[in-house]
């Protein structure tokens, strides 16, 4: 979804990446190598690697690596394969300096004041004018780790409904995909701890985040005036050599890339392996198809919600996923629940699943029931390693999640 092509409509194709950490094979020690893992394969220190019908390209920080379609895939299930060979393939190179990737949202025991290096090399310009404002040694900045899915659309229209739909969803999609339940050595009390530093990152100019959950805007004029504008202004005093594109400087949960023609969600923890992070994308665009189709409520009921009345919702997910209440009664009814009072978000989730059940491929019905059986992943890792983990317990485990990316399959 380049700017030189064709507009591609609403949900004809899919955008996906995905992004893990470069560590040490033995003491899962960040190591900011990506340029060094770019040139030993190229032979030069580059931004991006071109491989077939998946990309690499760096990140802000230096020790992470993003995978990503070369061109959006009109079929989510074809790059199971091509995403999980890729990590291979990037493993295989690592390996001759000690150096695999490692999933998941949030590195337990990287210390960012001490650990992060910003990458150096192309875009770095970007980078420093983030650092020189927010210092980007925090949580926030340096060790997150998502999946981020590119949705299109092709005009006013399309956007509306697909901007609509996304507000809707994006408080819950956290009781799917946490994986981020430890920083520092300790469990946090957050299963999605990658969000709720993120929510504090950018405090000193909240322009540039607003409340995460987009504001109520259903068109590219509106979105202009209440979300790049402020954006721009707010920058203005820092940007004085006009480095930032305002579509990269917009942090909200999902942002509108009018660039592209396409929304980007961005509140998707990475998962242990591609299978698990493309299923949580099959299963989002298809509850989405639903929302834009008018399945359960019109988009004029969607376009209602005030992120202010959202944003709650996230706030309780993102602390407890799947076990998370809600007991929004009309937040329940836009998923076509007309009796419950209340409900948690797994049980949401699993009421979307059976609903949708016959538009998903066999693999993403395998990964998604997995994940509703034993929670989210956050839950299993805290459930394995303890409420109080050692250091010992933690490498255990994030090793273990290293072996389940490698042969790209679900954690117990």
């Amino acid at each position: 979804m380049t700017p030189k092509q064709k507009k591609y409509k609403l949900f004809e194709v899919t955008g996906i990446e995905l992004e893990y950490m470069v560590v040490d094979r033995d003491t899962l020690k960040v190591l900011p190598i990506v340029d060094k893992l770019f040139e030993d394969v190229t032979g030069a220190i580059t931004s991006d690697v071109e491989r077939g019908d998946v990309e690499w390209s760096n990140e802000l920080v230096s020790h992470v690596v993003e995978l990503k379609t070369a061109k959006p895939t009109k079929k989510i299930p074809t790059f199971r394969k091509k995403f999980s060979g890729e990590v291979k393939a990037i493993n295989a190179v690592l390996a001759k300096r000690n150096a695999m990737l490692l999933p998941g949202a949030a590195h337990p025991f990287m210390d960012p004041f001490t650990e992060t290096v910003i990458w150096p090399h192309d875009y770095n310009e970007v980078y420093a004018l983030y650092n020189r404002i927010f210092d980007c040694r925090g949580h926030g900045w340096s060790n997150l780790q998502s999946t981020h899915l590119n949705l299109p659309f092709a005009n006013d229209e399309e956007f509306a409904k697909l901007h609509a739909a996304i507000r809707l969803l994006l408080p819950i999609i956290p009781a799917l995909s946490a994986s981020s339940p430890i920083l520092d050595g300790k469990v946090t009390g957050f299963l999605d701890s990658r969000m709720e530093a993120y929510l504090h990152h950018q405090e000193r100019l909240p322009e540039l985040m607003g409340s995460l959950i987009p504001e109520a805007v259903f068109s590219q004029e509106d979105y202009y005036r209440t979300i790049f504008s402020p954006i721009a202004q707010a920058m203005a005093p820092f940007d004085t050599d006009h480095v930032m594109d305002h579509h990269f400087a917009n942090s909200r949960g999902a942002i509108a890339r009018f660039d592209r023609g396409a929304i980007e969600i961005r509140v998707i923890d990475i998962q242990e392996c591609p299978s698990a992070d493309l299923a949580i994308a099959e299963l989002i665009v298809a509850v989405l198809k639903a929302l834009t189709s008018g399945r359960w409520v019109s988009s004029y009921l969607q376009r209602a919600w005030d992120e202010n009345d959202l944003l709650p919702l996230f706030l309780q997910v993102i602390k407890d996923a799947g076990q998370a209440m809600i007991a929004n009664k009309d937040y329940l009814l836009m998923f076509g629940l007309m009796k419950q009072d209340q409900m948690t978000a797994q049980k949401l989730w699993q009421h979307l699943f059976v609903e949708l059940y016959g538009e998903l491929s066999e693999g993403c019905r395998q990964q998604i029931a997995h994940i509703l059986e034993h929670g989210t992943l956050a839950r299993r890792i805290v459930e394995r390693v303890g409420k109080h983990p050692s250091h010992e317990a933690l490498l255990g485990v994030y090793k273990e999640l290293a072996v389940c990316l490698e042969q790209d399959k679900q954690f117990v």
